[in-house]
Parts: structure tokens; C-alpha cells; sequence
């Protein structure tokens, strides 16, 4: 039993790291490999059981992984968003969820028979399109700010609510008759206003003081996360105890209290919890999905899967066309959003504990609870999962899928840069706090930002932005390294660049650490002195499209110095020193050199820009 045990862990996690790379490599919806490599394991090859392996721990393991997927998801709210999302945000909330329940119930009754009391639970269950799908789709989707936000803010607000709305429905449903409907308004509903209150000041005051420890220097930094994850599932079992779905509505709120209260070092302790989520999605995901019985899977009849088309091309996009009329959301992002809506986890947790207690009450159509979730789930996971990224495109509701520079620093060295970049079509911005230095670059076209990038401003600006790698190219060595180091977690080390400090400060035991810097440009010995004396001399950057193998080694020229290799639609390919492997050219890539136009002008070595 024990190694049982030992091997289904095993197992569980290494299939899900190899999904989540997969998707990463191949840029495929994780959620889609990690529900397939589910049923191999379990349905299909009956490797893992999950529930008979861990035995009665199985259920309350999974809603603890869920609490802290909730958290997460709640420290991404931040209320800025929510201002930029306008409207939009509080349709998708309080309007289109209570449609889409009463639609969804009465598909459930009348395309799949289902009695009125299991009807209406499911409709409940199914309104919630889950963080645990929607935010792993949205890291691999470049979709625009505004539509990403709404996706973002239903998924985790509707989680919680649709949970309570279920606990509510099957109190309803199976409410003794010996106690009346009075024992329901007198005593039922006044414990949930109770508790719901209960919820909110469980994640609010718990916030208030995390921010006095940490900004007291009251809690060592290695027990931050430690400690934040820990009030998290305290909080979510205190109030579970309390009321079904309370739990999740008290880590929401407990995560969009610490990240609006702007707690300092935040940026860390979120990629750090990001990073465990991605560990915890990918084994919420394989566990559920191989713990499926076949009996389950066996009894999704042609009534449920017509109920399944149902939802996904009548409930859902009717829901979203009433309850955004008459905003200032456009056809596209309407249409999007009326499409877009996998369901997850919470959906499939819930689904489960509450057929279970439908069919113990006597509803027959109890037991057809659980298939009918989770055929939605697996129709909207793999046609949503598939389609967001291309259906956005579109839809013109993406960034630009061209891989993008931003330029950090606004001098005539960069703007000559960008310029030469910006005439062949590739997609560069110059990013800068000076407004003065940047009228240059404005003048001749090219996109600027006028931030602080060691901001949070700048930061979440820079994101909006469709810049994919990053080079600190200003004059000052330590506010270059300051930017990458800082901006390298969100980014990707081995994306963000900056122009040499020098050759001694590049020691890797007495120089800068590398994890204080980004990686140089080029050669050691390419300060920033030596790129200007370049430019004073007339030396400037060319960009020139390799037409056949071959034809023009990158790197290799004495008359030349390649900078950056273009491949259109893939990546941007910065010479580097650091790098293991130096990159060669291929036919229809882009070659950006800096080289002398002024033939009289002599060559200039680095020993010159003294």
C-alpha cells in the first residue's frame, strides 16, 4: 500500500510537470494534456484510484489544493483592473450569472429530464467557469488587457458564488418537510447571511494583519509564503466548517485584501504561490480525471450531451448578449466572452459531494449529476482550451503574436535602433521616464512608454505592452541591472538583456551576481561608451533579410557587429557572450548589425572608445 501510494505521487507529478512543458514547448492549453494524461491513468489503463488509494483523505486533500488555487487567483484582483474593466466586470457578476442559472436550469429539465430540484442544482454548479482553467489559458494567450481582465474576475468572483448558490439550492431540494419552509426563512437562510458575513471579515481582517507583521519586519522573509499559505487554508476550513462555499469566499477575499493592500516585497511572494499553483493545477487535474469510474462515463447518454451543446451555443452566449446590453463592450468582446467559458475543478468537486447527497434524498436523477459536469467540462475544456488562442486572433482581441523588443532608455543609440526595427515591420518600444528624451523617438514613429519601470505602474504598463524580451540599454550600469533583475522573474531570465557593465564587473564570484543583472549584449567588452563612440564615428544599425541558407553567417564579420537575429513568428535571438550555444541564421531571418555606413570611416575597436 505503501509504495502504492509512493508510485501514484510519483506518477501524478511527473505527468504533470510533463504536461505543463509540453505546453509550454508546443504552446498547447495545459489543461487539455493534463485531462487526457487523467484518463490514461485512470478510466483507460486503471493505474491510478485515487479515492481508493488515499481512502476518505482523498476529498478533503483536493478541496485544500483548491483553497489555495482560490487564494492565488484572488491575490490577481487587483482593483485597478477592475476600474479599467469598467462595467463589464459587474455584468459578468451579478447579471449574467443568475441568467445563466436559470437557463442552465431549464436546459437540464427539458433537453436532458432532469426533475426540477436536480435541474436547478446543476444549472448552480455549472455557472462557474473556474480560475483552475481559465488562468493557465490566459498565461499562454496574449489577449489584450480589457478582455483578459474580464475572463480573469468572472472565473474567480463566480467560483465561490456558485458554490454557495449550490449549498443554498440543495438545502432547498432536500428541506424535510416536517421542518416547513418557515425553518428555512427562520433559521436556513439567516446562518448563511451569517456566515457569508463571517467569510468576508475572515479574509479581510487576517490581511490587515499580515501587512502589520511584514511591514514591521515581525516576520522573517523564508516564513512569508509559509505563513500566507497557511492563514489561507485555516481561514477556508474555519469557514467550510461554518457553511459550505463560505471557505472559498474567505480566500478570495483574503487574497484580493493582500495584494490591494499593497504589502511590500508582494511581487515575490506572488510568483511564488503562481509558481505552486502551476504544481497544484497540474495535480487537481490528473487526480479528478483518473479517479472518474467508468460506470460514470458510462451512463453520459445522448440527453446529456445534447444538454452539453446546449449550454455551450444557447445558455451560455444567450446569458452574455442579455446581460451586456447596454454596455460599452464591443461585438467582439461579447462574442468572445460568449464562447469562452471552461468549467474546472470546483465545478467537478461539487458536482461529486452533492449527487452523492441527491441520490441518498431519493432523486433518482441524482446519480446523472456527475456525468453531466463532467461531460461539460470535457467538451468545454478541449473546445475552449483549443480555440481561445485563435478564436481571439480572430477576433483582433490578441496582442501582436510577433515576437517584440522594448528598449529601456531613450537615446539616440536606441532610438536609432528602434527605427531601423520599426521599418521592417518588427514590433519595438522604448521605454522611458523622461518625456523630453523621448519626443525623439515619438517624432519618428516608433511606440514609446513613459514609465518607471522599477514601478508597479511601470511593470504592469510594460505588460500590457506586447514586449516579449527586454534590453537595458541607458547609461547608468546599475539601474540597467536593477530593471533586469527585477523584471526577469515575470519575463524569463534568459530574456532580458543589458548592454555590458564591463569586463571586470562580469566576475562571476567578485563581480555582479547574474541574478542581479541581465545578460550583456554581445561581447564583455560592448559598454556603453563603446556603442556611443561607435555612433559619433557614423556607425549605425542595419537590418538585412537573409533570402537562402547560409548566406550570411550571424556573428562572424569583422566589419560588423551583429546585434539581434529576428525570426518572424518565433523569437527575437540576442547575440550574447553568456549564451552556450550561438545562434546561426536561416533563410527569412531578419539580421540587425551595427556597421558603418560612411565608408571612409575606420573600423573601431573596443580599446578605441577611450
Amino acid at each position: 500500500m505503501k509504495y502504492e501510494v509512493l508510485l501514484g505521487l510519483a506518477t501524478t507529478f511527473g505527468a504533470g510537470m510533463l504536461a505543463q512543458w509540453l505546453a509550454w514547448r508546443f504552446r498547447l492549453a495545459a489543461i487539455v494534456i493534463l485531462f487526457a494524461l487523467g484518463l490514461l491513468f485512470g478510466p483507460v489503463f486503471g493505474i491510478l484510484h485515487p479515492s481508493v488509494t488515499l481512502g476518505w483523505t482523498f476529498r478533503p486533500i483536493i478541496s485544500l489544493l483548491v483553497a489555495l488555487v482560490v487564494f492565488e487567483g484572488g491575490m490577481a484582483l487587483d482593483i485597478r483592473q477592475l476600474r479599467e474593466a469598467g462595467e463589464g466586470i459587474l455584468r459578468l457578476t451579478m447579471i449574467a450569472l443568475p441568467i445563466n442559472w436559470i437557463l442552465g436550469s431549464l436546459a437540464a429539465h427539458y433537453v436532458a429530464h432532469f426533475d426540477w430540484g436536480t435541474a436547478f442544482l446543476f444549472g448552480a454548479i455549472v455557472v462557474v467557469t473556474g480560475p483552475t482553467v481559465v488562468l493557465p489559458l490566459l498565461r499562454h494567450t496574449k489577449l489584450q488587457p480589457r478582455i483578459a481582465a474580464f475572463l480573469r474576475w468572472e472565473a474567480i468572483i463566480n467560483d465561490p458564488i456558485g458554490a454557495i448558490l449550490a449549498a443554498i439550492i440543495l438545502q432547498i431540494v432536500i428541506l424535510k418537510t416536517d421542518n416547513g419552509t418557515a425553518f428555512f426563512f427562520t433559521q436556513t437562510v439567516p446562518d448563511m447571511l451569517v456566515a457569508g458575513a463571517e467569510a468576508i471579515a475572515a479574509g479581510i481582517i487576517p490581511a490587515y494583519l499580515v501587512r502589520y507583521l511584514f511591514t514591521r519586519d515581525l516576520m522573517p522573509e523564508i516564513m512569508k509564503v509559509p505563513a500566507l499559505l497557511t492563514i489561507a487554508l485555516l481561514i477556508f476550513q474555519l469557514c467550510t466548517i461554518e457553511m459550505d462555499g463560505a471557505g472559498l469566499i474567505a480566500v478570495t477575499i483574503f487574497g484580493m485584501a493582500v495584494t490591494n493592500l499593497h504589502i511590500p516585497g508582494g511581487n515575490e511572494l506572488r510568483r511564488t504561490k503562481e509558481s505552486l499553483v502551476v504544481l497544484i493545477v497540474s495535480v487537481l487535474f490528473i487526480l479528478l480525471t483518473s479517479d472518474l469510474q467508468r460506470s460514470v462515463l458510462a451512463r453520459v447518454s445522448w440527453p446529456i450531451l445534447l444538454l452539453t451543446l446546449v449550454m455551450l451555443f444557447v445558455v451560455r452566449p444567450v446569458g452574455i448578449f442579455i446581460s451586456t446590453l447596454g454596455t460599452n463592450m464591443s461585438w467582439q468582446e461579447r462574442l468572445f466572452l460568449g464562447w469562452i467559458a471552461p468549467r474546472g475543478i470546483v465545478a467537478a468537486s461539487v458536482a461529486g459531494a452533492i449527487g452523492i447527497q441527491l441520490t441518498d434524498a431519493g432523486f433518482k436523477s441524482g446519480e446523472l449529476i456527475m456525468p453531466a459536469v463532467f461531460a461539460l467540462i470535457a467538451v468545454t475544456m478541449i473546445c475552449h482550451g483549443f480555440s481561445l488562442r485563435p478564436f481571439a486572433r480572430y477576433l483582433k482581441l490578441t496582442l501582436s503574436d510577433e515576437p517584440a523588443l522594448a528598449l529601456l532608455g531613450a537615446n539616440r543609440i536606441t532610438v536609432d535602433l528602434a527605427d531601423c526595427l520599426n521599418k521592417e515591420s518588427i514590433p519595438v518600444l522604448i521605454v522611458d521616464n523622461n518625456v523630453t528624451d523621448l519626443m525623439a523617438a515619438a517624432k519618428a514613429g516608433i511606440p514609446v512608454l513613459k514609465a518607471e519601470l522599477l514601478s508597479t505602474y511601470g511593470q504592469v504598463s510594460l505588460e500590457e505592452r506586447p514586449a516579449d524580451y527586454l534590453v537595458a540599454m541607458t547609461g547608468d550600469n546599475i539601474y540597467n541591472g536593477m530593471v533586469c533583475g527585477l523584471l526577469a522573474p515575470n519575463m524569463g531570465r534568459q530574456r532580458v538583456y543589458q548592454i555590458s557593465p564591463g569586463v571586470a564587473r562580469l566576475d562571476y564570484y567578485r563581480g555582479v551576481s547574474r541574478d542581479a543583472r541581465g545578460k550583456i549584449v554581445g561581447e564583455p567588452s560592448w559598454s556603453y561608451s563603446f556603442f556611443d563612440t561607435l555612433y559619433s564615428r557614423g556607425w549605425r544599425f542595419v537590418a538585412k533579410k537573409i533570402e537562402k541558407d547560409e548566406e550570411y553567417e550571424f556573428g562572424v564579420d569583422e566589419n560588423r557587429y551583429d546585434i539581434l537575429l529576428v525570426r518572424r513568428g518565433s523569437a527575437i535571438i540576442i547575440r550574447s557572450a553568456e549564451d552556450i550555444d550561438q545562434p546561426t541564421s536561416m533563410k527569412g531571418d531578419y539580421i540587425v548589425s551595427l556597421q558603418p555606413v560612411e565608408q571612409e570611416e575606420a573600423k573601431v575597436s573596443p580599446q578605441d572608445q577611450s
